[in-house]
């Protein structure tokens, strides 16, 4: 049962939605304060006071705790005067029990995870961001499908939250884009360029030389395609996470692990 969307003048609300959990940490022996992802209410951060008592109750409403990367039915109250909602359940649905035998795909949900909570405001639904969490939560379960599921959610959330970059149109020069073997991109201008600029090294703050491949594959992904180029996917992969660390000025703690060595794309 879904009570719609949370009223921001409401005093208090009362939810109950299906919610990812991108953030946990212990309040207590047996609470928890979490930043859950919710279709409906955007992020929610709440304490679950109880939830890790191992008494019957306690365990028949909260399934023995809130486990990151978990998705479940949350139902509480929002307390806007506190900042944080009053859960009183949580029903565990899907563990995704695959990101715990793979520490690769456990490093990629936890970037996006990141990233979800960088890009969602609290109680600012993007049910989109939620459909693309779930998605790459679910794609990792495939053996071969880490660096396409990570693409298909990087696109996917920087559209949801409107930082889809331009890939048609000269963003300093204010027309198409012409056909070229390297193309510039610029992170503040939101997209490419054919115009000389002073490229910065990968670790930089861009803008960065980008080939014409990648391009390509960004375009070909945001018709729709499935891209199957692994080194391209991957440069792709690396290219959004640079951009995304520009827009908000600061280097999410997972990024390392997206980046690799080259801190860069």
């Amino acid at each position: 049962m879904r009570l719609g969307r949370v009223r921001h003048n409401d005093p208090m609300a009362r939810i109950r939605c299906q919610a990812i959990c991108i953030r946990h940490l212990d309040w207590s022996e047996t609470s928890q304060v979490v930043v859950l992802l919710t279709p409906e209410h955007g992020k929610v951060r709440g304490l679950a006071k109880g939830s890790k008592r191992m008494s019957p109750g306690a365990v028949a409403r909260f399934s023995g705790g809130i486990e990151l990367l978990t998705r479940g039915e949350i139902v509480g109250m929002t307390r806007p005067s506190t900042g944080l909602a009053a859960l009183t359940e949580w029903d565990l649905q899907d563990a995704f029990g695959h990101l715990r035998r793979d520490l690769r795909k456990l490093w990629t949900a936890m970037y996006a995870a990141d990233l979800a909570d960088a890009l969602v405001g609290d109680l600012d639904p993007h049910p989109e961001m939620f459909d693309a969490m779930q998605a790459l939560l679910e794609a990792l379960a495939d053996t071969g499908a880490r660096e396409a599921a990570l693409l298909a959610f990087q696109w996917s959330a920087f559209d949801a939250c409107g930082f889809r970059p331009r890939l048609d149109h000269d963003v300093h020069r204010d027309r198409p884009l012409e056909d070229v073997e390297a193309y510039t991109f610029d992170a503040h201008a939101g997209g490419l360029t054919t115009a000389s600029l002073a490229v910065t090294d990968h670790g930089g703050r861009g803008p960065w030389r980008v080939r014409r491949e990648t391009v390509q594959l960004l375009r070909d992904l945001d018709g729709g395609a499935v891209p199957s180029q692994p080194k391209a996917i991957e440069r792709a992969n690396r290219l959004l996470c640079v951009y995304i660390r520009s827009i908000l000025d600061r280097q999410l703690p997972t990024m390392e692990h997206i980046l690799g060595d080259t801190g860069g794309p």
